[in-house]
């Protein structure tokens, strides 16, 4: 079973992705924190994050290691260190769509996802896992919701590791990845064609995960249609 969740930052991906994956008993890839990794360690070591080459040496030579636990999701590691709160700061989130930009480095982690795809049943969330990392996904979701929402879920991520941001800045910093994400020539987010489109803008997360378990089990009732929209 090959379950694809995409869709634009602040969108519930990796959350909704992560809790079904563990309903259905299943592995789960957030493939976005792959170029988060890179993204920190290239600031880490002063890469121009603009400059693909450079970017492709940090990428061919960092020791990545991504374990699945359940509760937890993803936990990355960036040669043994545990990393994956870091890859959420703020000075990552700016830089990592231009280090997802440049077209050898997502052919290179598209690669990794590939093999991973590869391995069995898996859910993996992302902008381009229905369209190009797995076509042939049985389940196709696209989450969306408006930028303010996104805005302040993210404020609330922020908030709860102590780090303070600014609402309109955030809006903002959304509004410039979406345009980067969408435009982008390698690999644009976008809907694939026969993914199923869940606005979580005005729902729980359990009912945003009730939902695609619906869609999955055949069941087909869009919360939405069913009265559960608050």
């Amino acid at each position: 079973m090959k379950i694809a969740v995409d869709g634009p930052a602040g969108a519930g991906k990796s959350t909704i992705a992560r809790l079904v994956a563990e309903k259905l008993g299943l592995r789960y890839l957030d493939t976005g924190a792959m170029y988060r990794a890179l993204t920190l360690e290239a600031l880490r070591r002063g890469t121009d994050t603009s400059d693909e080459d450079a970017i492709m040496r940090v990428a061919t030579s960092i020791d990545l290691n991504i374990v699945f636990q359940a509760g937890k999701g993803n936990v990355i590691f960036l040669g043994g260190e545990d990393v994956t709160g870091l890859i959420r700061q703020p000075d990552v989130t700016a830089q990592v769509s231009v280090v997802a930009s440049h077209k050898k480095v997502r052919e290179f982690i598209v690669a990794l996802q590939d093999q991973i795809g590869k391995q069995g049943s898996v859910v993996m969330d992302g902008r381009d896992i229905g369209t190009v990392v797995m076509p042939d996904a049985d389940w196709k979701i696209f989450l969306q919701a408006s930028v303010e929402e996104r805005a302040r879920r993210r404020q609330a991520e922020f908030e709860r590791r102590g780090v303070e941001v600014d609402f309109d800045e955030l809006q903002e910093q959304i509004r410039m990845r979406d345009h980067l994400d969408s435009t982008r020539d390698n690999s644009p987010l976008r809907k694939a064609q026969d993914a199923v489109e869940i606005d979580t803008t005005s729902l729980t997360i359990a009912e945003v995960v009730d939902e695609v378990l619906g869609l999955i089990r055949g069941e087909g009732e869009h919360v939405q249609d069913s009265g559960g929209n608050p």
